[in-house]
C-alpha cells in the first residue's frame, strides 16, 4: 500500500499509476481518490503517471482531529510532491479539490507546476460574501453541517440527485450511487464537517492571482452544488488565457455523468503541454 507521511505527521495514502508526464488529482467533497479511477486509468493507458490521493480524514488516509483548511491540505500536496519527486505536474482538482491545489500554487509557487486543471472548482470564492454575491447563503451550509451530524448516511444519499442532476435528467446507475455513498462514509464525521466551513468560507482570490501556467476550467452549466456563475466563470475570467468549457446540462458530478467527455477533454489538454 502506498502512503507518505505529512510534515505533521498524519499518513495519507494515494494511488500511482503509469508512467510518463505526471498528472495529480485532487478529489472533491465527501469522496476520496477512488473518483478519479476512470480519468486514471484512460490517461494511464495513454502514457501519462497519474496519481490521486485520499485527502486526509478521508477515504484511506488518516483521521485526525485538526487539520481540516486549506493550508494544511496544500502542504499536504507539497508533501507529496515532495515525497515522490515530482517535476512538471499538471495538478488536476475537482470541488474543493480545485482550491488545494490552488492554494498550493498560492503558497508554494508553479516552478515544479506545468498546468492546472479546475473541475467543478470552489476557486475563486465559494460562499456569499459582501463582495462576492453571487455565492451561496451561509444557512445553506449550515444546513449540510445540521444534517450531518443528524443522519450522515442519509443526508449524503439524498445529496446524489442534485449532485449527479438526477432531477435534471441525468442517470447514473445503482452501482454508482452505491459506491458514493460507500467511499464517503469511510471519511471522518469531523473532516466531512469541518471541510464543508473550508470550502464555504475560503477565498482563494489571492491565490488564483497567482497562477501563470496555461490552465483549463471545466464546469457544467447546470452545477446545482457549485454554480458556475458564482465559481468557474470569475476563476475563467481571473486566470489569463485560461481555456473554457462549459458542459450543456452538465451536473456537478460530471465525472461520472460526462466521463468520455472529459476523459478527450483532459487528454486534449495535456497533449497542448508537450
Amino acid at each position: 500500500m502506498s502512503t507518505f507521511q505529512t510534515k505533521d505527521g498524519v499518513t495519507l495514502w494515494f494511488k500511482d499509476w503509469g508512467s510518463g508526464q505526471p498528472v495529480l488529482f485532487s478529489h472533491g467533497w465527501p469522496l476520496d481518490a477512488d473518483m478519479w479511477d476512470s480519468q486514471l486509468n484512460f490517461l494511464a493507458e495513454r502514457g501519462y503517471r497519474v496519481i490521486a490521493f485520499d485527502r486526509r480524514g478521508f477515504g484511506r488516509s488518516e483521521q485526525p482531529w485538526e487539520g481540516y483548511n486549506y493550508d494544511t491540505f496544500a502542504d499536504d500536496i507539497h508533501d507529496l510532491i515532495e515525497h515522490l519527486q515530482l517535476e512538471e505536474i499538471t495538478l488536476v482538482g475537482f470541488s474543493m479539490g480545485g482550491g488545494d491545489i490552488t492554494r498550493y500554487i498560492g503558497r508554494y509557487g508553479s516552478a515544479k507546476v506545468k498546468s492546472l486543471v479546475l473541475l467543478g472548482a470552489v476557486t475563486p470564492v465559494f460562499g456569499r460574501k459582501a463582495d462576492h454575491p453571487e455565492g451561496p447563503e451561509q444557512a445553506v451550509f449550515d444546513d449540510i453541517r445540521a444534517g450531518l451530524r443528524q443522519d450522515r448516511a442519509q443526508f449524503i444519499s439524498d445529496f446524489s440527485t442534485p449532485f449527479y442532476g438526477l432531477n435534471a435528467g441525468q442517470q447514473v446507475s445503482d452501482g454508482v450511487l452505491t459506491q458514493t455513498l460507500n467511499i464517503a462514509l469511510l471519511a471522518s464525521l469531523k473532516g466531512t464537517i469541518d471541510c464543508v466551513t473550508a470550502f464555504a468560507e475560503t477565498d482563494f482570490r489571492d491565490d488564483i492571482a497567482k497562477v501563470d501556467v496555461p490552465t483549463l476550467v471545466i464546469h457544467g452549466s447546470n452545477d446545482q452544488v457549485v454554480p458556475f456563475e458564482a465559481t468557474g466563470k470569475l476563476a475563467h475570467e481571473m486566470i489569463k488565457d485560461s481555456q473554457l468549457k462549459v458542459y450543456d446540462n452538465a451536473p456537478h458530478g460530471f465525472a461520472v455523468t460526462h466521463q468520455d467527455q472529459l476523459n478527450a477533454d483532459l487528454l486534449a489538454f495535456l497533449q497542448q503541454q508537450k
